[in-house]
């Protein structure tokens, strides 16, 4: 006898080929992940043999077929007249009298068991409502992804409608997206059914709900869950309608019980779905504006992102490889459930052995910016469409500009050097597929319809991080590849400077020993913005500036908080992609001037007529002035190594141009918590002032060892301004005083067993300075990422030609 229904506690991953990857997924974690307090709201599946008994009616797979024989995808026109002639030949359809009972039966049931419990009624005790989803027999396979291809309804009340939304599921397996999908993953369209999953709506309408991915879906980095967030149904996210908020949380420190989340974006929420009151399928959802004073906070809290994180790494652990999972907060009975979980299907896929990196090698003005999507860099013609009607005119190698990419323009897309976006977050449809067809996009505007024109040629880059932006004119680019499992050994440790932390994750695929440069300025540069004295003295602020530093902070608790959270989430972002490797952190080491740009910095900052040899570094930190903001740059680092466990952050202080101010420094540390030696912080100093290197013992003294500055040191040993064009063309690390000053301080390190490194400009931009240092000894260099692997094999072809002539 057919089954026509099944319970989802009846159903495990075995049931694929019965009710679809994702329903014999439901069916999985509620039998067992549910123990492990991974909370799915329950519901029912049609089968597969159900699907296939409603289409044999009166011939209506042979129809169906018939029509989409000799059909070429695409013809955009001709697949939007089989599309819709399809699908209203299946609504047309009736159900079998069997399934229709089997179905009422199982509904009525699922009501009956939920009527009692927390959460399954509306506010007010309303009649219940649920999700009708579609599940095919094809979807969510470790190769393929067909998240969005078919339809979804929410807030389905009453079964009559419950019925007639199973019946448009079923109609949707004939989207115009999903026939050209099959198309291009070739697969056969008979060989694919479909099964409707009906299950219980969670009150996210008014709660919150999103998608997580239990790595980075931009680098692929394993040990993050990467959450998004945003008020109202989920809906809106999946779909691209809304710029949700972003947390990142590291595996390690979740599995450890610390605190574990590396990253807090507050995203634009400028609107949320919500419920309406129309009880009619595909009218009962609609979107609403945020208020105003919700969209600058964090629509979940640092709670249940952790809680989220907990219920990823059990869902991955139990599926055994990196998931997609969308979930919801009842806003009714304030619990988190897990509504879908599929494999992951584009970054799980890669290799790693070869590492492809794109590198603008020009830039122009910035047209629009927003969330880059893919790494990679995209050029041509833009082509602005307003809707899918006007998608048959889009030619391959245009730049598609759109308000909002929803899968409807699948068969398009494929062709798009590039997508560019009004709305939208990283974990939306548009991103998703824009990612499993290797195209750059830049999601989340605001403005593109409106900045870019028709026939407008624009360079898309998404290789600089987090930010996207879309350059004016078609610029220069180059795309490099890298094998990455076959390295030669070195015996000098090769790190790198890295400063922005929205690159870490992709840089750590790098050949490399660690980060000998973390600049805590360029963190405070881009994740604050504000002078710390600024926030210290907020209600001291002009009203104006009071108001702007206010709604910039109002996801924290209060501007301290800000202040310290945003630096600790910056390091602790590094620190975590090159874990266990060493990150070296640099104290703030802004001169006068450039602490002067921050908002508010005006107010606080000398005018120097030199910045560069004036108020900075150890000078500045153990000054009255600037005692309560080194406090907070303090106390970022020892939550980052203290309580998130990354303890192979180490400390380095810039610019010390005495003993005695090298001494304070380390007291100051110490009277902060970070007490050198204890919990295995070792402290470093820049060597850049020639005293650093005439007087290395006394410094060593005080200080583990040494991170040459060679930028400074050469400007202080020749006498020259490094910033003045004036002077530039005698500017050279490779000076032969220079040169002495660097070989003093290698070898007193040397003498007394301390580390030594180079972290400056150097030998990144001249390979035969590079040969030198290692020649000399000298024990890591830290280099710019995109000169690390070719510095890398230069040094060992070197070392190979020293040792011949050696020979």
């Amino acid at each position: 006898m057919t089954e026509n229904v099944v319970r989802f506690a009846d159903l495990g991953l075995d049931d694929v080929e019965k009710v679809g990857g994702k329903n014999a997924s439901l069916g999985e974690m509620v039998q067992h992940l549910a123990k492990a307090g991974v909370s799915v709201p329950d519901g029912f599946a049609t089968t597969a043999d159900a699907y296939r008994r409603f289409l044999a009616e009166d011939d209506l797979a042979d129809r169906i077929n018939a029509l989409l024989s000799d059909l070429d995808v695409d013809d955009t026109r001709r697949l939007a007249e089989v599309g819709a002639s399809i699908r209203g030949m299946v609504e047309e359809q009736a159900f079998p009298e069997d399934l229709e009972r089997d179905i009422r039966e199982h509904f009525e049931r699922l009501v009956d068991e939920q009527a009692g419990s927390e959460g399954a009624a509306g506010e007010g005790g309303e009649e219940p409502s649920f999700a009708v989803r579609s599940s095919a027999t094809a979807e969510d396979l470790p190769d393929a992804s067909f998240a969005g291809q078919q339809e979804t309804f929410l807030n389905v009340r009453g079964i009559d409608n419950v019925l007639h939304a199973i019946k448009l599921v079923f109609a949707s397996l004939y989207n115009d997206r999903a026939i050209a999908y099959r198309v291009h993953s070739d697969f056969d369209h008979s060989v694919v059914a479909l099964s409707a999953g009906v299950q219980r709506m969670v009150r996210s309408d008014v709660g919150a709900s999103g998608v997580m991915f239990t790595m980075d879906t931009e680098s692929g980095f394993r040990d993050a869950v990467f959450v998004t967030s945003s008020y109202g149904l989920g809906e809106a996210v999946v779909q691209g309608a809304v710029n949700p908020d972003e947390f990142y949380v590291y595996k390690p420190a979740l599995r450890a019980g610390r605190p574990a989340i590396l990253k807090r974006g507050v995203g634009g929420k400028a609107t949320k779905m919500v419920y309406t009151s129309d009880a009619s399928v595909g009218r009962t959802t609609e979107f609403v504006p945020v208020p105003e004073d919700q969209r600058h906070l964090l629509s979940i809290t640092d709670e249940e992102v952790t809680e989220l994180a907990q219920h990823a790494l059990r869902i991955e652990e139990h599926y055994g490889r990196p998931m997609d999972i969308e979930w919801g907060r009842d806003g009714v009975d304030g619990r988190l459930y897990i509504l879908q979980a599929r494999p992951e299907t584009v970054k799980s896929r890669d290799s790693g052995s070869t590492l492809r990196r794109f590198r603008m090698d020009e830039r122009g003005p910035v047209v629009v910016e927003g969330r880059a999507i893919g790494q990679k860099v995209g050029a041509g013609r833009v082509r602005v469409l307003d809707s899918i009607e006007a998608m048959h005119d889009f030619e391959p190698g245009e730049v598609l500009v759109a308000d909002m990419t929803d899968p409807d323009w699948e068969p398009i897309m494929k062709r798009a050097s590039a997508i560019v976006t009004n709305r939208g977050g990283r974990t939306c449809h548009a991103a998703i597929i824009a990612r499993e067809l290797g195209i750059p996009a830049v999601v989340g505007t605001g403005s593109a319809t409106k900045a870019l024109a028709d026939g407008r040629e624009v360079t898309v880059s998404c290789a600089e991080g987090d930010t996207g932006f879309v350059y004016d004119g078609l610029r220069e680019f180059t795309v490099t590849e890298t094998a990455l499992d076959d390295m030669p050994d070195l015996p000098v440790k090769l790190m790198m400077n890295v400063g922005t932390p929205e690159q870490a994750f992709e840089f750590a695929r790098l050949p490399n020993h660690g980060v000998g440069l973390a600049r805590l300025e360029f963190i405070i540069n881009r994740q604050i913005g504000i002078h710390p004295r600024a926030l210290l003295e907020l209600d001291d602020q002009e009203p104006a500036l009071k108001a702007e530093i206010e709604e910039h902070i109002a996801a924290y608790p209060g501007p301290r908080e800000f202040f310290v959270q945003r630096v600790a989430e910056g390091v602790a972002t590094i620190a975590a992609a090159f874990a266990p490797e060493p990150v070296i952190v640099r104290m703030s080491d802004f001169k006068s001037n450039e602490y002067a740009g921050l908002v508010g910095g005006e107010r606080y900052e000398p005018h120097e007529e030199n910045p560069m040899i004036g108020y900075r570094g150890a000078a500045r930190y153990v000054s009255a002035d600037f005692a309560e903001c080194f406090a907070m740059e303090c106390e970022a680092l020892k939550y980052v190594r203290d309580e998130m466990g990354l303890t192979n952050v180490k400390v380095m202080i810039p610019f010390v141009r005495t003993v005695a101010e090298g001494k304070g420094v380390i007291d100051l540390l110490a009277s902060h918590g970070l007490v050198r030696g204890e919990n295995d912080l070792q402290v470093v100093m820049m060597c850049e002032v020639p005293s650093n290197a005439v007087n290395a013992d006394e410094f060593l003294d005080h200080f583990d060892g040494f991170s040459i500055g060679s930028n400074d040191m050469t400007q202080l040993t020749l006498g020259l301004d490094r910033d003045s064009s004036l002077v530039a063309g005698s500017f050279d690390e490779r000076d032969p005083a220079v040169k002495k000053m660097l070989a003093m301080a290698i070898t007193a390190c040397r003498d007394r067993g301390k580390y030594v490194g180079i972290c400056g400009q150097g030998p990144s931009d001249h390979p035969d300075l590079a040969e030198w240092l290692l020649d000399q000894g000298i024990e890591s260099m830290s280099l710019n990422p995109d000169t690390v692997v070719e510095t890398w094999l230069r040094l060992a072809q070197h070392r190979k030609e020293t040792a011949g002539s050696q020979a």
